[in-house]
This record gives C-alpha cells, structure tokens and sequence, in this order.
C-alpha cells in the first residue's frame, strides 16, 4: 500500500512538473487524483474532478477534463465552476472549452455568469473573450442586476470592464413585484452602459403598468421610432402615446410628437411638434408644450384651460396657474374672463403639515351685470374654506379642532356661477345652504365626546330669517358592553342652544340612557327583546310653538317588547320564510303638541322605538305593531326573489298630540307596506305604500322600477301623497338603449304633477370605452330663481383618460 500511494504522489509531480513547462514560461497547474495519458502524451485526461489553475489567477473546477497539448485547449464537463478572481467573475456550466492560446472561454449548455456581484448573466453558448474582456452570445440571455431589473435580448456582445451592453430584441422590465407593477420596455437593438445607466437604440416600445392611471383596463404605452439617454436627459424621436386598451384597431385616442424629451433633474416631458388625435382624426396641434413627468406630485406651471357658455354669463375661458410656494403650501390661480365685460379671479391655497391642514378659495368677480333685477354693475365675492388641526391630546385615541366658512355677497352666486366654480374646492354641497362651523372631537376607548358652534344661513329666505345660530352644542356618548347581563347599555347626553327664524330661541340638554336585551328564544321558536328607554328632557324656549319660555326638566320612559315567529319552508327550487311579527310599545309620559310637525311612518321605521324621529320625546300611551313578513327565494339564483311586508299601529287611545300624518295618532293606524322584487338582471321592482285604515284608499305610493331587456334599460320613480301623509305627486323617468358596449342614448325628466309642471328634459348621447368618454345633451330647464331663468342648452363634452376633461356648450337658447 505504501508503494501504491507513493507511485501516486511521484506520477503527480511529474504531471505537474511536465504541465509547467508547457507554452514557454506559462503555468498551468492540474490538481487531480486520477489521470489518463493518450497519444503519446498528447491527450491529458483527468478525472474524479479537480482544479486547472492558471498563471493569470483564474481556476477552472470540473469533474473531468481533457487537455490537447497541441491544440492547447482544455475541455471541461461536468458540474464546472469557472473562477476568475482578478476580474471578480464566476462561470457556471455543464461543458466549457478552454483556448489558452486565444485566452477564450465557449461554453455550451445553460450557462450562469456572476459578474462583479453586480450582475448575473444567463444564456447558452456564450463565448468569454479574456483579452478583450468581453462576452458575447447568439441565443437568447437574461441580464438580471442587485435592483431587481432584468434584461431579456438576443445576439449581444457585453464589454466587461466599461459595462457596455450591445443587442437585439431587448426587453427589459424595471423591479418587478409580485402584483406585475412594473414597466416593459422592448428594443429593437440598442448600446446600453449599465453603470451610467446610459443608452442608444433603434426602434422602442413602452408598456406601462396597467395601474399607473387607476385603472387596470387601460393599456398605456409609448412607441418610438429611436431613443437615447445621456445623463439625466432622455429623447425620443417620432414618438407616440396612449392609454387605451390593446386591440386590432387605431386606439380611441393618442398624442404624437415629433420629438419628447426628459428631463429627469426637473422631472419635466417636453414635446416639440404634438398632435392629439381622436382615433384618426387631429384635434389639437402644440407647437411645444410641457408638463410634469409621473413622478411628480407638486410642480409649478399652467393646468389645463377650461372654457365654459352660459345663458346668464355669457362664454368663458379660464386658464389655471399652479404655484408651489414651498414643501407644504401651494396656490392654483384662475383668471376667468367673460366675454360681458366680466371678470373672475380666484385663488385656491393649500397648507399641510404634521398636525393641520388649511385649504381656502378665494374669489372675486368683477363686472357682474344684474340685468333681471336691477340692471347694474356690481362686484360680488366668496370664501370657502377649511382647517384641520390635531390636537394630539395624550389621553384620546383621536382629538380633532375643525373650522370651517362658507360666504358670498350674492345670493344665487353658487347657482349662476356653478359651471365655472365646478373644480373649487370646499364648495358647498347645497347651493342654497351656507355654514360657518368651528368643532372639537374627542374619541376616547371609553366614550366619544363632541362640541362646537354652527351659523347657516339659508339663502333663500329673506334677510330677517336666513340664520340659524347653533351656539354651543355638546353630544357625549358611551355604550357599555361588558358586564351588562343578557344585553347592553348605551348613554347619550346632548344639548343646544338653537336660534332660528331671528327671534325663536331654545336651550336643551337631553340625557338618554337605553338597555336593550339580547335576542333570547323561547322552546316554541320566538324570537324575543326587551327594550328600557329613558330620556331626561331640561329645556326652556322663547317664542316657540311648542315649548313655554318657563324652564321644564321631565323624565320620558319608552319600554317596549319585540317578538317575531319565522317560519321557513325549503323545497328543491325555493325558500320561503313567511314571519309574524310584534311590537309592544308602553310610555305613561304626556307628549308636547308635535300634530303639525312632518313625521312619515313607512314600514322600513314603523317597528323602531323613535319611529316618530322626534328626539325630545317618545310617542306616548300604549300601542301595538303587528305585521307580516314574507320571501320567496330562488335556492339556485339569488337574483331572484319576491318579498312581501305589511304592519300597522293599534292603540287603545287616540294620541292628538302625536304628528298627524303619521297616522299613528288614531287608534287604528294606516297599514304601511313594502314590495320587493327581483327577476335577474331583467326588472327589478320596490314599491312602499300605505293604505288608510278601511282599506279604501291609498295614501302613500312611492314606486321605483327598473327594467333591463337586451339592450333596453328605463328606471321610473313614482310618489304620491294623499290625505293625512301630504300632496307631493312627482315622477321621474329614465329611459335608454345601448347601441353596444360603447354607444347608448338615454333620456331623463321629472314632472311636478302638482304643480302641472315639467321640470326639466335631458336628452343624452354617449361614446364610451376604457380611456374616452365623448357626449352630447340636450338640456331644457324649466327652473327659475331671481336671475336665473329657464333655458336650452346643447352641450359637447369629452373626457380623455387621464389627460382632462373638456366641456362646450355649443349653443344656447333663451
């Protein structure tokens, strides 16, 4: 055994030895456990894998390889690890071939190269060219970096040491993540310097993540014919933009340009020689424009122009300037001028930080001609605005300070000039309602604590009663969940001191204090509660129609007794579920006279405790609501169904202080029901009633149907008052036809039929897709308030996913 192992030793110092010499002073070094010799020492094999170094400092591990001295190649496979650690590079393959005369690594099969811990590099058949410190390849390869950007092309050549890339049919896609939020680029051919980040290519295609907009239905891209980046700034040449989804077909829209560049620095897209076309059609043509680029939230410049025609103002054209003041502050100004002598200024200015918030519009028109009322010149105004402030108090979840104002000099200000005020912020929700409100909000784990001052002024009514004062006003709650046994408590605390129609005051503080039981069932299958409330009313009035001006403070209980019994009956196609239901309701409180108040019972409030909705009181006396619900349901298609509910109010005395039309004053009540239906995707029907007591007549009707054939669709609503419930008799009618999924007409007006008056028409042509919505309505008001007057209007309007939206009135008829 000793001779074996030291025959072993002295044939590897020979081979050594011998591979030493090789090649006139350069070194190649074998070391392996089993060797074969062939041709006459021509042929190395070595075998039971080993490791090849060279003089350069570069290694080539493998399980087997075959040295052709006169060839000078070494040919490696199995498992072989190439490691270059002057150059910092790993070959991973299953076969390399090894010319040391050339200095050039050809690998065959799936290759890996690590290069520089930067990149990672895979392919087949590639080819390392150690003197020009080059790789290259005719197959497909992946580039991937440490930044998660990946690389896909064909045909490339990579420069090593200045990390110049060179290939064809690129396609790269920036850090993807698991929800595909990432942008694809495709080149045709291209150099690319990935350490500055730097390319030259030909033919370029971008597609954008599907949500950079919002909206997963888009498909935003960017074509180009030749780009290029050098530092910071990006060109690409006869390039072209849209948003729209893919298909056959020229996309509904799109934006051209001769030239785009990029600034990155300034995070500017400037365009030289834009058009914006409409399918085919050009719209619009911008010798040179600029905007933001995406990754800008907040950058100074003009916003897109808006014009606008009215009967009363006339046309208008207003264009936006947005100013950033600083990291937190910007304003928007827009001038607006008319075309009668008018003129607009407004400025919007917005102010965030850590803990507050202010946002505020400020405008001023000058010039405007009152020519219903009294025919002069004046100037009118408005505010709106917001503060926010958090308080941050220690002992709160939450602790909030609100502020808000809402002013004009003019009373129909909001109505007339709606169309120009459409984008301010702040404005008010009802054109007749102004507020003034300053509010605290305290939320803590226990109980929820809020107070503050309101002003509202109603601009409809004449100047004595327009305000109403609301100064102060406190709500405290807190609902006990936990040992409460069988139920739980709740307790409200809550009071005012309400001025209204300049002389009629009211001071309250109202305590309630609820505990309603869990559902709890009986052996029979009933289904029970019992409802205790309490309400604790202090409060003094003045010239008011239902309190004194002397000072009250009473105790009001309400209990009630809720059962039902639900029946179900379940066959193969349905389940019906037919439920008798009761409600017993005892007060032994006396009630103020509210008979004249407005207080409408239907069946959807009838079995709540303050179905009345009078919050000083509960309704007094002893009542019983009985009623009956019953549903049909499709057991295959929960869009089909039918439901059918009835109750009404017995009491053993009548109630004369209890609202009138209500109906709960008599001692029967009127019945009070509810029909449901659905039949698919084809109609759909509700319709609420009530039937007075001798089931004679029907006093309440209100009806919505909706109706949905193929490519018909019309909605009706329905309200008729009679008797005690009132008079309102009004319909509303929609009726429409999709002509496909991107064309529909419809049509739209409500009449007054008690006033024997059409309100309004609206006769509407849509287009539609996934990025442009085009129109024209015609629309005729018969509505008249002051200035306003009744008009026709024929309107044009276009949105452009996302660029803007754009309205025209094409001509108006007084």
């Amino acid at each position: 055994m000793k001779d074996k192992n030291f025959i072993i030793i002295a044939i590897t110092i020979l081979i050594n030895f011998f591979f030493s010499s090789i090649q006139a002073g350069e070194i190649i070094n074998f070391d392996v456990t089993e060797i074969e010799i062939k041709e006459e020492g021509n042929i190395i094999i070595g075998k039971n894998r080993g490791i090849v170094s060279v003089n350069d400092g570069s290694k080539i591990e493998s399980d087997t390889f075959i040295y052709n001295k006169s060839k000078n190649i070494i040919t490696f496979s199995g498992d072989v690890i190439s490691f270059d650690t002057k150059n910092d590079i790993k070959i991973y393959a299953s076969l390399i071939e090894y010319n040391k005369k050339n200095e050039i690594i050809t690998t065959y099969g799936q290759t890996e190269i690590a290069i520089s811990s930067k990149y990672k590099l895979n392919s087949t058949e590639i080819i390392f060219d150690k003197k020009k410190m080059s790789i290259s390849s005719k197959e497909k390869t992946n580039i991937s970096d440490n930044f998660k950007n990946n690389y896909y092309f064909e045909k490339f050549t990579y420069l090593i040491d200045r990390e110049i890339l060179k290939a064809s049919n690129i396609f790269f896609k920036n850090s993807p993540d698991e929800k595909n939020n990432s942008d694809n680029f495709f080149f045709k051919d291209g150099f690319f310097d990935l350490k500055n980040k730097n390319f030259k290519s030909g033919d370029i295609k971008i597609k954008f993540n599907k949500n950079i907009f919002g909206n997963d239905k888009n498909d935003p891209r960017l074509y180009a014919i030749s780009a290029k980046k050098n530092g910071s700034i990006t060109e690409l040449n006869k390039a072209i933009f849209t948003s729209c989804k893919e298909n056959e077909s020229c996309p509904p829209w799109s934006l051209s340009a001769n030239k785009i560049t990029h600034d990155k620095d300034k995070k500017l897209l400037i365009y030289n020689d834009a058009i914006l076309k409409i399918y085919k059609l050009p719209i619009i043509y911008f010798p040179k424009f600029f905007h933001p680029d995406p990754t800008v939230e907040r950058q100074s410049g003009f916003l897109t122009p808006f014009f606008n025609k009215s009967n009363i103002t006339g046309s208008s054209f207003q264009l936006p300037y947005y100013r950033v003041i600083s990291e937190n502050r910007d304003i928007t100004i827009k001038p607006t001028l008319f075309n009668k002598d008018m003129f607009l200024i407004q400025n919007e200015y917005r102010f965030k930080s850590k803990r507050s918030s202010f946002s505020g519009d400020f405008g001023y028109l000058k010039g405007y001609n009152n020519s219903i009322l009294d025919n002069k010149k004046k100037n009118i105004n408005h505010i709106f605005a917001k503060y926010n402030l958090d308080l941050e108090l220690p002992d709160f979840l939450t602790s909030n300070f609100r502020a808000k104002t809402e002013k004009t000099n003019n009373d129909t200000y909001l109505k007339v000039f709606g169309s120009n005020l459409s984008n301010t912020i702040n404005l008010p929700s009802d054109s007749n309602i102004l507020a003034t409100e300053l509010e605290l909000e305290l939320n803590h784990e226990e109980y929820n604590f809020l107070t503050g001052i309101n002003i509202y002024e109603n601009l409809q009514n004449i100047s004595s009663d327009r305000y109403q004062y609301v100064l102060p006003y406190y709500n405290f709650s807190k609902i006990y969940y936990e040992n409460v046994p069988l139920g739980y408590i709740d307790f409200i605390s809550k009071g005012d001191n309400n001025l209204v129609n300049t002389n009629n005051l009211k001071s309250k503080i109202l305590n309630t204090l609820s505990y309603k039981t869990y559902n709890f069932y009986s052996e029979q299958g009933f289904v029970n509660n019992i409802g205790f409330y309490l309400k604790n009313l202090n409060i003094t009035a003045k010239n008011d129609s239902i309190y004194t001006s002397s000072f009250q403070s009473k105790l009001i209980g309400l209990t009630e007794f809720n059962t039902n019994l639900p029946l179900i009956n379940t066959s193969n196609i349905s389940k019906n579920t037919l439920t008798p239901k009761l409600s017993f309701k005892v007060s032994s409180s006396d009630m103020e006279n509210y008979s004249n108040e407005n207080s409408k019972i239907n069946y959807s409030n009838i079995f709540d405790h303050n179905r009345l909705g009078i919050e000083e009181n509960f309704e007094p006396g002893s009542s019983l609501t009985y009623g009956i619900e019953y549903k049909k349901e499709d057991i295959n298609n929960i869009n089909k169904y039918f439901s059918f509910n009835l109750a009404s109010v017995f009491r053993l005395n009548e109630e004369n202080h209890i609202p009138i039309n209500s109906t709960l004053n008599n001692k029967n009540s009127n019945y009070f029901g509810l029909i449901k239906t659905k039949w698919d995707d084809l109609i759909e029907l509700k319709y609420d009633f009530s039937i007075n007591e001798n089931l004679n007549k029907v006093e309440y009707s209100s009806a919505q149907i909706d109706l949905n054939k193929n490519n018909f669709f019309s909605s009706v609503n329905y309200i008729k008052e009679k008797g005690q419930i009132g008079d309102e008799n009004v319909i509303q009618g929609l009726i429409g036809y999709r002509v496909d999924e991107n064309n529909n007409v419809k049509f739209e007006t409500r009449r007054n039929r008690k006033l024997g008056l059409t309100e309004y028409y609206d006769l509407i042509y849509e287009y539609r897709n996934d990025c442009l919505t085009a129109g024209i309505k015609y629309k005729k008001l018969y509505y008249s308030d002051k200035e306003i007057k009744p008009t026709e209007n024929l309107f044009f309007s276009i949105t452009i996913f996302p660029i803007t939206t754009f309205e025209q009135s094409v001509s108006t008829i007084n």
